[in-house]
Formats: structure tokens, C-alpha cells, sequence
């Protein structure tokens, strides 16, 4: 059996790590990008080396951003005392696009999923509720996704907020049951954060 030169070989592995990405898809990528003109091969690998030599995260919370802190935790225009818990950054680039919301982020990094080994202290948890108690707070809104892994989050941050004077609400059921902030439209999304209500 004829197996792929080296650099090829291992250009598929590497697409292989990918998530979604399989070994037909990964050869198809690989392929692909043979035949491209070597100009465009360049830029997509410097964009990949840019990414990661530019961006960081923001200390305060969590977003991906080329500035510390992010832009909307510098703006002075937007509600400070209310926070909105999303599991990744793209979950909070839908949230902006629906242009529905003006208060600030905190990003997880992930969801609660012991069965995976994902515990609270594999989360920004710790963050946030150190914001909590440093911030003056109004307003607390769970938008981790309507999942297992992602109610179990919601219903833990809830129990550690528990006595303290902070508005609980959870984004509506606008969101499919099971599916991702990051592939719901913005309208279903803006309802939802319109729509959210007290935690239970």
C-alpha cells in the first residue's frame, strides 16, 4: 500500500485534530490546499501563527482579545453591574450580534461534564465569583447552552450565588433544547435574552 510523502502525511494528521474533522475530510483538506497558490498557503499560515502570537485572553473576563482588558470591559457605555455567563467566546460574539444586549461578559471556558473530567475547578468560576464579590452587581445572566452539561453549570453557579442580593435569570427556551448559542440565529437568540427570567 502507497502511503503519503511525509509532509503531506503529517499535514493530514495535524487537520485530524480539528473537531468535526475525520480522515476523509482531513485528506480532502490536505489535498485542497496542495493545490492552492503558494501566496494563499502563506496567508492562511501566518493567519494561524497570528492568531496565536496576537490574541489573549482578557483578565477580566475571558473574551478573546488583542487588548487587556477586551474592549467591552473598557467600555464605559455599557451596564457594568450585569453580568452574562457564556461557556466560549463565540457564544458571546452570538450574544453581540443580536445587538439585544449591553451589559458585560464573563466567559467559562466550558461547561460542567464530570463524566469528562470538566470540574468547577477546570472552569472561570473562580473568577466570576470573585467578580461577585468585588463588583457591584445587579444582575447575574446564565446563557450557558440549553444542554445537560450546560444546565448542570447554570444550576451549580446558581447554588453558589445563593443568599446574596444578585438578580438570578436564565436566558429563555428560545434556544433549542440541546443546541449551541454559537449556531442560533440572531432573532431566536435576541428573543431569548429578551425573554429570560428568574433562575429556579
Amino acid at each position: 500500500m502507497q502511503s503519503y510523502p511525509e509532509p503531506l502525511a503529517k499535514l493530514i494528521n495535524e487537520l485530524r485534530k480539528l473537531p468535526g474533522v475525520g480522515p476523509k475530510t482531513s485528506q480532502r483538506f490536505a489535498f485542497y490546499m496542495l493545490k492552492m497558490p503558494e501566496e494563499d498557503t502563506k496567508a492562511l499560515g501566518q493567519a494561524i501563527f497570528k492568531i496565536k502570537s496576537s490574541l489573549i485572553y482578557c483578565q477580566i473576563c475571558g473574551n478573546i482579545t488583542e487588548e487587556n482588558p477586551c474592549h467591552i470591559c473598557q467600555d464605559l457605555n455599557r451596564d457594568h453591574s450585569v453580568i452574562c455567563v457564556v461557556e466560549e467566546p463565540d457564544d458571546l460574539l452570538a450574544i453581540e450580534r443580536t445587538r439585544q444586549y449591553n451589559g458585560v461578559y464573563h466567559v467559562l471556558m466550558g461547561a460542567l461534564s464530570p463524566l469528562e473530567g470538566v470540574n468547577p475547578q477546570d472552569l472561570r468560576l473562580k473568577e466570576l465569583f470573585e467578580r461577585v464579590n468585588s463588583e457591584e452587581i445587579s444582575e447575574i445572566i446564565l446563557a450557558t447552552n440549553h444542554t445537560t452539561e450546560g444546565q448542570a453549570t447554570a444550576l451549580y453557579i446558581a447554588k453558589r450565588l445563593e443568599g446574596l442580593d444578585i438578580k438570578l435569570t436564565r436566558i429563555a427556551y428560545g434556544i433549542p433544547v440541546g443546541g449551541d448559542l454559537e449556531y442560533t440565529d440572531e432573532v431566536t437568540l435576541g428573543k431569548a435574552l429578551e425573554g429570560r427570567r428568574e433562575f429556579e
